[in-house]
């Protein structure tokens, strides 16, 4: 038996990197998928994969910063599937690099509204549908980042935002475990996104001969001595989301290669 027969589960930021091998793990595992993003293009290419796997699945494109979005993508997946069971909420921009004394106000207010505000909405929808629906229950994995354990120089506002990612995570594992809703963060470390590779281009400032020597520098740090697949990501919340982990909420699951383990 699948870890997620039958189960309908929505995964934003579903179009490209950790978002799309979710898709296509959580179809693995028997769930019906609704993937979310704002690039049609890619979602349909996302989505036109896992049917060619055998999988089930709508794309909804949707900018999860808007709040009448976010409130159309959960119904929409309720109204297409029936019911809401398992949430990946894992959009997210990682800004410019700049000092934090640097930053605009507009860029603070675009990574919160992305990368916090975001989830925020997200949560507010889906756990009213898991609180209202028969059986009630649910479980909802929010993707954080290790630079939110503990900071990151020239990246303040994203390390801030997976920091406030961990404090929704835990409010809500608290307020909502006696109604069954399980609520855990995904802590990632370095995967190899289309985000990651945009780190390494402006690091070196597009030389890719400097872009390759980043990315070893920090292949260097990680004990496994490697940059993550979006597959070893996408695992852990698989594993979040299914009866396996019945007993886990509230929980930052570090999946980093072993990069934070000095410091936890």
């Amino acid at each position: 038996m699948a870890l997620l027969d039958d189960r309908v589960a929505l995964i934003t930021g579903g179009t490209s990197g950790i978002g799309r091998a979710a898709a296509l793990a959580f179809s693995r595992e028997g769930a019906k998928v609704v993937i979310a993003g704002r690039d049609a293009g890619r979602g349909e290419e996302v989505a036109h994969e896992v049917t060619a796997a055998g999988g089930r699945v709508v794309f909804v494109r949707a900018d999860m910063s808007r709040p009448e979005d976010v409130e159309w993508l959960v119904s929409r997946a309720v109204e297409t599937y029936g019911r809401l069971d398992c949430a990946f909420n894992n959009a997210a921009t990682e800004g410019e690099p700049k000092a934090t004394a640097d930053f605009t106000g507009d860029e603070f207010d675009e990574i919160v509204a992305v990368n916090l505000k975001a989830v925020w909405l997200c949560m507010k929808h889906e756990l009213r549908q898991m609180l209202g629906q028969q059986p009630s229950g649910g479980s909802i994995v929010n993707t954080s980042s290790v630079n939110g354990l503990g900071g990151v120089a020239h990246g303040a506002l994203y390390a801030a935002t997976k920091a406030g990612v961990l404090a929704l995570t835990k409010s809500a594992a608290q307020e909502y475990g006696p109604h069954g809703i399980r609520v855990n963060a995904l802590v990632a470390g370095g995967f190899r996104t289309p985000m990651l590779e945009r780190v390494f281009e402006r690091s070196s400032g597009g030389d890719s001969e400097a872009a390759a020597a980043a990315e070893g520098q920090i292949s260097q740090m990680v004990p496994l001595k490697r940059i993550g697949r979006p597959e070893e990501a996408a695992e852990a919340a698989v594993w979040l989301c299914s009866e396996a982990a019945s007993y886990v909420t509230g929980h930052s699951m570090i999946v980093d290669g072993g990069l934070t383990a000095w410091a936890r």
